[in-house]
């Protein structure tokens, strides 16, 4: 079956809390079907309030999102299509790793044969069989987040949300659940969404990068780099992640030299 993948449209998108807190200011732009674009900017901008109303889980003041598939058609939401992968990995403490991974199929009313075949699947692909009995307590900070990673596939999501997935934990850790993202991505396929504050996490995975801040859009910019020259150590990667820091810096009112 050929997937109708969507492209994931913001328009004019404001997000006003009570008392006259505005979140959002007429937020404005596209992610291609397919695409990974990376949401970044400091503490406070507005980057989870813009995961959270593309998830269903709030509502623009004014604006819309909308998912356009390929055959033109326009949904309000992506439904059962679309997973989220939160900061914290979520897992439920008295499950072990397959039971976990197999929720949202149990959720959905698939027969518990099928859910487990399907959540030792994607648990193999992401190299966690050897701990698929184990109980969240008994995993690693890493381990928890390649497992809630894990679940994010098991529906086979055309649309993919992730809100600072790597942000918990160290530097050598984000780097190895940044290679489980992009695999992820691949796997999957999905239209994806990456909210982050590492603005080198960001150039390593995105195709398009937005820069935020107070709510508002500053930047839009497309990564140059091709996927097979993201080597993180090389003049090209460094060059790209201080164009982006300047950006931001920009943003925020902040003089670089």
């Amino acid at each position: 079956m050929i997937r109708n993948l969507p492209s994931l449209d913001f328009q004019s998108v404001s997000r006003i809390f009570s008392g006259g807190v505005r979140a959002l200011n007429d937020v404005s732009f596209s992610i291609p079907a397919g695409g990974l674009t990376a949401v970044i900017g400091p503490s406070g901008c507005g980057k989870t309030t813009l995961l959270r109303i593309a998830a269903g889980l709030d509502r623009a003041t004014t604006g819309s999102v909308k998912f356009i598939g390929q055959d033109g058609n326009v949904h309000a939401r992506a439904s059962e299509n679309l997973s989220v992968c939160f900061q914290d990995a979520r897992l439920l403490p008295w499950r072990n790793v397959t039971e976990n991974v197999a929720l949202p199929l149990e959720l959905a009313g698939v027969s518990r044969n099928e859910r487990i075949a399907r959540a030792n699947q994607v648990i193999a692909a992401a190299g966690l069989s050897s701990a698929q009995a184990r109980l969240p307590a008994q995993l690693s900070g890493g381990m928890r987040m390649r497992v809630a990673l894990a679940r994010t596939l098991v529906t086979s999501p055309d649309v993919l949300l992730l809100d600072e997935p790597c942000s918990a934990v160290d530097e050598f850790t984000r780097m190895q659940l940044d290679e489980e993202i992009f695999r992820v991505w691949q796997v999957s396929g999905a239209t994806t969404m990456l909210i982050t504050h590492s603005v080198s996490e960001a150039v390593w995975l995105a195709d398009q990068i937005v820069v935020m801040n107070m709510g508002s859009i500053h930047e839009i910019r497309k990564v140059a780099l091709p996927r097979n020259a993201r080597n993180r150590t090389s003049a090209a990667f460094l060059l790209e992640v201080e164009t982006v820091m300047r950006s931001l810096a920009c943003a925020a009112g902040v003089v670089v030299a």
